[in-house]
């Protein structure tokens, strides 16, 4: 999506969070941009079973960001990202904008990593943690393309 869409809809909109969308085929997680403050933040990892947990991202819908992988081996994913990107749009009637999530499960770690080693986390890093920050990266991403 064009980042003069992006905008136009954030401008119509008085709502001012957007949710970004780290999506894998077992968990999705979820960060939270705020608009006014142009900030990102983590806020939950959903495990996916069967299906989609719709319910569970039915409680959380304001403004829809997924991230895209394109880089080289990503196409299965993709694929799956594009479908999923399709599903959140029909669901709930909002234009979903993508952004590029290369490497965006890596900086997470990283990001991780060293929270760990500073002490910031008391706690061995959680694969749904990774999960949370790579979407806060693709909401701080949107956030940052948006303007």
């Amino acid at each position: 999506m064009s980042a003069g869409r992006v905008e136009r809809v954030a401008q119509s909109s008085e709502r001012y969070v957007v949710l970004a969308f780290d999506f894998g085929l077992r968990r999705v997680g979820i960060a939270t941009a705020n608009l006014a403050t142009r900030t990102a933040s983590p806020l939950t990892t959903l495990k996916v079973r069967d299906a989609i947990p719709w319910p569970d991202i039915d409680r959380l819908i304001a403004q829809l960001v997924v991230g895209l992988p394109e880089g080289e081996g990503a196409a299965a994913i993709a694929r799956a990202v594009r479908t999923f990107v399709v599903q959140l749009g029909e669901r709930y009637r909002l234009p979903v904008a993508t952004v590029d999530e290369t490497l965006t499960s890596a900086a997470a770690q990283s990001e991780l990593a060293s929270a760990r080693r500073s002490g910031y986390l008391r706690r061995r890093v959680q694969r749904e943690s990774t999960d949370r920050v790579a979407a806060c990266l693709i909401a701080e991403q949107w956030l940052s393309e948006s303007r």
